[in-house]
């Protein structure tokens, strides 16, 4: 479903963000991509979501190259992932409702559709009794929750989560990292960019090490500094 190969990435000032990075990742997968602030990891994301170009090999997601994408097939790219950012990017102004809905609205979703989507997206995160709530009504660990059921909404077939458990408490961040194992076993493949040491070492899924831009280890059921 994903494939780098021998994919970098490298800026006019000289920085190298990536460096001859390669590997894939199936469908249905789980992985966290781990390694210190720096290592490449938002870089990657950037490149998967198609923000950023490589500048030299090829990423592939659904057995195309994110490069060549344009027009429609680059609108459908981005249909087929869902993101969330460490900082939730959720609009305050709009209830969590309105937050979720607004990511069915620009796909051309009818009223109806939406009036059924949302109540279940959200009761799936545990926040069907916070719907008329407001960003800043809701815990951080709520938030991050809002963000996950809007990503998740128009049903993308990758889930993408940069350092989702970067501002929220102990006990939220292993709920929301427990929260994407669940959307892992409904069939969406999840990727998780982190340097939680903690939760990588106990969710024992599939580790991609990166450190300096470089792919360091690979492993199956992996540990952060394994």
């Amino acid at each position: 479903m994903i494939n780098f190969q021998e994919v970098s990435k490298h800026y006019p000032d000289g920085t190298v963000a990536l460096e001859k990075v390669s590997f894939e990742v199936s469908p249905g997968e789980f992985l966290f991509v781990v390694g210190p602030s720096g290592a490449g990891k938002t870089t990657l994301v950037r490149l998967l979501t198609r923000e950023e170009l490589p500048t030299e090999g090829e990423l592939q997601v659904s057995g195309r190259s994110v490069a060549d994408l344009a027009g429609k097939e680059l609108l459908q790219h981005r249909r087929e992932l869902g993101v969330v950012h460490q900082d939730y990017k959720l609009l305050p102004e709009k209830t969590a409702f309105e937050n979720v809905a607004l990511a069915l609205e620009v796909l051309g979703r009818s009223d109806s559709e939406i009036k059924e989507i949302v109540p279940h997206v959200l009761s799936l995160v545990g926040l069907e009794e916070r719907e008329h709530h407001f960003p800043h009504q809701l815990s951080g660990g709520e938030r991050q929750r809002l963000a996950f059921a809007r990503a998740l909404a128009p049903e993308p077939k990758i889930l993408i989560a940069d350092e989702p458990t970067g501002n929220i408490d102990p006990e939220s961040a292993w709920l929301a990292i427990k929260l994407l194992g669940k959307i892992n076993e409904m069939g969406t493949t999840v990727l998780v960019a982190t340097h939680a040491a903690e939760i990588v070492d106990q969710f024992g899924k599939r580790v991609v090490g990166l450190d300096k831009g470089k792919v360091v280890k690979d492993q199956k059921k992996g540990k952060y500094a394994s």
